[in-house]
C-alpha cells in the first residue's frame, strides 16, 4: 500500500520484498553493480539473496545472446530464502539482455532499457526483427528507455578519461537509477568507489559522476511513477555481512584450522566455480593459511593429503571433472586414514558441460566414485552462508575420525549470497586433537580409539612415533605392510565401521513441520530455499506437507528411514535425475516420487510449489 510522499513529492509504495536483476553484456559491469546494490540493500537492514549468471564463454562477441551476463537479487523484510522465481525490475543494457532475461520477468513488471543500445547492429545480434522498445511486443510490462550511454558521456566527460572508458561507467547510471527507485541512499556507494578506485582518481570521479547522474534522471525524469520502499528485516542482534557460499566455505575452513591450533595448507588446481576458494584463502596468511596453486589436480590433492601426514590441515577443491581426477588420490587417503578436506563445487555436465551452470548431479560420484572398497563422509551445504558451518563440520569429522570428508556445494550456492551473521570464533567448538601417547617398543600406526576407531595422527619425524605409511594395505594395530587375506578382510570392515559410526555423532533427521502428513519432501544442497518457499506456501493453504533436508548424505543422520515411513507420499527434488532419490529407495525400501531438473538453473519455489501439489493429488 501506498504511504507518505517522497522528498520528490511522489507516492512511496512499501513493499515486504522486491526482487531485481541486472542484465548485460559480459563486460557491463552486471555483477560488480549488483553486488552493490545487495550491499546497499543490507545496510539499509533488509534481508538478501542474490544468484549471478556467468555466460560460459569467457569474452563472447559483444552484443550476442552468447555473452549476456546478468545478476539478480531479491531482498525484504520477510524470510528470503530464494533470489527470487522472478524479477519485478529487469535492467537490460541491450537488445541481447532484453531478450534473454525478459521471459521470466514478473507480468507488469518494469524495464528500464538502456535505449542507446537498441540500435540495428545490436538488434540483429539479438535476432530482433523490429526494435521491441517501440513495435508494441512489450505491452504487459512497465517500459522505460533511457538514453544511459549518451547521459553517462555527458556526465563523465570531466574526469579526462577517454570516450571508451567513459561509457564502461554507463554500469553506475543504472545503479544510480536503482538507488534511487528503491529510496537508497548513495552515500555507501560513493564511499565504497573511494576506497575502490582510490588509486585512480579519475576513474574514481567518472563512476561517481555516472552514479549520481542515473540517480538525478530518476529523481527528475518524471519516468517513475512512485519510489519503493522495501521493508527491513528482523534478524537476531548480532554483526552481519554479505556473504557468497565460496567465501563462507572459506572462511569456515580458516575457523576450524584456528579451532583445531594447526595450520591451514589448502592445495588447489583453479576450476570455476571453485576458485573463489582459493582467491580467498589466498589473502588471509596472517591466520597461518597456505595456498598452494598447483600445476593439475591430482598433483593438489595430494598436496593437500602430504599436508595433512606433516600434521597440518590439508584441504583442497574443485569441480566438475577435477574430482574424477582427485579419486585417486581420495583412496590414499581412505588407506592412510589421514584427515582431508575436500570441497566439490558441484557444475553441469558431464566433461566440460556448462562450466557456469549449477547441478547437484555429482552425489553418486561422492558416494560412490572411488575403486575399492573406500567410504568416506560425504556432506552438502544448503545455503550460501551455510558453507561456514559445514567447512567447520568437515574438519571436525576428518580430524575427530580421521578420515577424508568431501563436501559438495554447487554453482548456484558458490556464487550467489546472503546475509552472514558472524560468529564469535572463540565459542566455536575447540576440535583439538589429543596428541599420541607414547608406547612402550614399536610405535602402532593403526592401533585404534575403541570408541571412534580413528587411529593417532603423529607428525613425521617426531621422536618415538616413527611409522611408515603409504597406499599398500597395512596390518591391523603395527600397520607394517601386509598381503594377508584375513588382515584385509578386517581392515575394509574397519573403515567402513569408523565412517558408519559417524552417524551417532551427527544431529538426527528432523522434519520441519509435522511429523506425519500427506507428503515428505526431502532434498540436499541447493535446493533447500526453493523447498522451504514451496513447502511453507503449501502449508499456508492447508496442505499436510513437512520437509527433511539432508546436510549429511553419508552415513546419513539416525531416524531417517523412520521420517520417510511416517508420510503418505514422499517427494524428492534434485537438480540431477534423481540420485539421492535412488539411495533413498533402495536403502529404505520405500516408494518416492522423484522430482528432476537439470537445466543449469536452480529451483524457483512455484515449481516445487506444483509439484507438491500434484503428487499430493495424484
Amino acid at each position: 500500500m501506498e504511504s507518505c510522499c517522497s522528498s520528490a513529492g511522489r507516492p512511496v509504495v512499501e513493499l515486504p520484498q522486491s526482487t531485481v536483476r541486472f542484465a548485460g553484456d559480459s563486460g557491463d559491469g552486471m555483477q560488480l553493480v549488483g553486488s552493490q546494490f545487495a550491499d546497499l540493500a543490507s545496510l539499509s537492514g533488509c534481508a538478501i539473496r542474490t544468484i549471478p549468471d556467468f555466460p560460459s564463454e569467457i569474452r563472447a562477441p559483444a552484443g550476442s545472446l552468447a555473452g549476456v551476463s546478468g545478476y539478480q537479487l531479491s531482498f525484504g523484510g520477510e524470510e528470503i530464502t530464494t533470489p527470487g522465481d522472478s524479477p519485478f525490475v529487469l535492467v537490460a543494457m541491450n537488445p541481447a539482455a532484453l531478450k534473454v532475461n525478459l521471459s521470466e520477468l514478473q507480468p507488469g513488471g518494469v524495464v528500464v532499457a538502456n535505449a542507446d543500445e537498441f540500435t540495428k547492429g545490436n538488434l540483429t545480434k539479438a535476432r530482433y526483427e523490429a526494435n521491441p522498445l517501440e513495435d508494441g511486443s512489450l505491452a504487459g510490462y512497465r517500459v522505460l528507455p533511457v538514453p544511459m550511454t549518451r547521459m553517462t558521456d555527458e556526465a563523465t566527460r570531466a574526469s579526462g578519461l577517454p570516450g571508451s572508458a567513459r561509457a564502461r561507467c554507463k554500469n553506475f547510471f543504472a545503479l544510480g537509477m536503482m538507488a534511487w527507485l528503491y529510496d537508497q541512499p548513495m552515500q555507501p556507494l560513493l564511499e565504497w568507489l573511494m576506497r575502490k578506485f582510490r588509486k585512480s582518481p579519475p576513474v574514481m570521479a567518472a563512476n561517481a559522476a555516472s552514479l549520481r547522474a542515473g540517480y538525478n534522471y530518476a529523481n527528475t525524469a518524471e519516468l517513475f511513477r512512485v519510489q519503493y520502499a522495501v521493508a527491513p528485516a528482523h534478524l537476531p542482534k548480532g554483526r552481519y555481512r554479505r556473504v557468497t557460499g565460496n567465501e563462507a566455505v572459506a572462511l569456515g575452513l580458516i575457523a576450524a584450522a584456528a579451532r583445531l591450533g594447526r595450520p591451514l595448507v589448502y592445495a588447489s588446481y583453479p576450476i570455476t566455480p571453485a576458485s573463489d576458494i582459493l582467491h580467498e584463502l589466498s589473502g588471509h596468511k596472517e591466520f597461518d593459511v597456505r595456498v598452494i596453486q598447483c600445476e593439475d589436480e591430482i598433483a593438489a590433492c595430494c598436496a593437500a593429503l602430504g599436508a595433512s601426514f606433516g600434521g597440518a590441515m590439508g584441504a583442497t577443491g574443485t569441480s566438475g571433472p577435477g574430482l574424477a581426477l582427485k579419486t585417486e588420490a581420495l583412496g590414499l587417503a581412505v588407506m592412510t586414514e589421514l584427515p582431508l578436506v575436500v570441497v566439490n563445487v558441484q557444475r553441469a555436465g558431464p566433461s566440460t558441460g556448462m562450466p557456469t551452470k549449477t547441478e547437484q548431479a555429482d552425489l553418486n560420484m561422492a558416494l560412490y566414485g572411488r575403486h575399492g572398497e573406500a567410504p568416506l563422509v560425504v556432506l552438502a551445504a544448503a545455503s550460501p552462508a551455510d558453507g561456514f558451518a559445514i567447512a567447520f563440520e568437515a574438519v571436525r569429522l576428518a580430524t575427530r575420525y580421521m578420515t577424508p570428508v568431501l563436501v559438495l556445494s554447487d554453482s548456484f550456492l558458490a556464487n550467489s549470497a546472503e546475509a552472514f551473521s558472524i560468529p564469535d570464533v572463540s565459542a566455536l567448538p575447540d576440535l583439538r586433537v589429543a596428541p599420541p601417547v607414547p608406547e612402550p617398543g614399536a610405535f602402532a600406526a593403526y592401533r585404534r580409539d575403541p570408541q571412534t576407531l580413528a587411529r593417532p595422527w603423529a607428525a613425521p619425524g617426531t621422536a618415538g612415533f616413527e611409522h611408515r605409511i603409504g597406499g599398500l594395505e597395512k596390518q591391523d594395530g603395527s600397520g607394517v605392510v601386509t598381503y594377508d587375506s584375513a588382515n584385509h578382510r578386517r581392515m575394509v570392515e574397519l573403515r567402513a565401521q569408523k565412517v558408519a559410526g559417524i552417524a551417532a555423532d551427527i544431529p538426527p533427521a528432523a522434519v520441519e513441520g509435522a511429523a506425519t502428513g500427506d507428503l515428505l519432501v526431502v532434498g540436499w544442497g541447493s535446493s533447500y530455499g526453493a523447498i522451504v518457499g514451496a513447502v511453507r506456501q503449501a502449508r499456508d493453504e492447508g496442505y499436510r506437507v513437512s520437509h527433511l533436508h539432508l546436510r549429511h548424505l553419508h552415513p546419513l543422520p539416525r531416524g531417517v528411514g523412520e521420517v520417510l515411513h511416517s508420510f503418505r507420499r514422499v517427494l524428492v527434488p534434485e537438480n540431477n535425475l534423481g540420485q539421492l532419490n535412488a539411495l533413498l529407495r533402495s536403502q529404505f525400501l520405500i516408494e518416492t516420487v522423484a522430482f528432476p531438473k537439470v537445466e543449469g538453473r536452480p529451483f524457483l519455489i512455484r515449481e516445487i510449489r506444483n509439484a507438491i501439489e500434484e503428487t499430493i493429488r495424484a
